[in-house]
């Protein structure tokens, strides 16, 4: 079995700054992509950023230009570095894997239990 573990979510005012962190745990063969989607009230999960094992990265349009997602593929650990943050950011932002397991040679989607970010005004 996998578990994501996140941390980093809190307050913070428009403009400012946070990091989220999240490692896999567990019994990991490989994990192909790693990174964060987040859901606001009312709203459906939404792609903040991934990144490939081989380095490809695909970003919301939203975010572009100031988050920045970042992996080590060797601790099976990835981060997301939010700037300049918006009220529009407020969401619950959830750590994805896509990973293999000893058990499991198939692909498989593991979810971390969220992590709140507020941006006040």
């Amino acid at each position: 079995q996998v578990q994501l573990v996140e941390s980093g979510g809190g307050l913070v005012q428009v403009g400012g700054s946070l990091r989220l962190s999240c490692a896999a745990v567990g019994s990991i063969s490989s994990i192909e992509e790693m990174g964060w989607y987040r859901q606001g009230p009312g709203e459906q999960r939404e792609l903040v950023a991934t990144l490939t094992t081989y380095g490809t990265t695909n970003y919301a349009d939203s975010v572009k230009g100031r988050f920045t997602i970042a992996r080590d593929n060797a601790k099976y650990t990835v981060s997301l570095q939010m700037t300049n943050l918006e009220p529009e950011d407020t969401a619950v932002y959830y750590c994805f894997a896509q990973a293999k397991t000893p058990w499991n040679p198939s692909l498989r989607n593991y979810w971390g239990q969220g992590t709140q970010v507020t941006v006040s005004s």
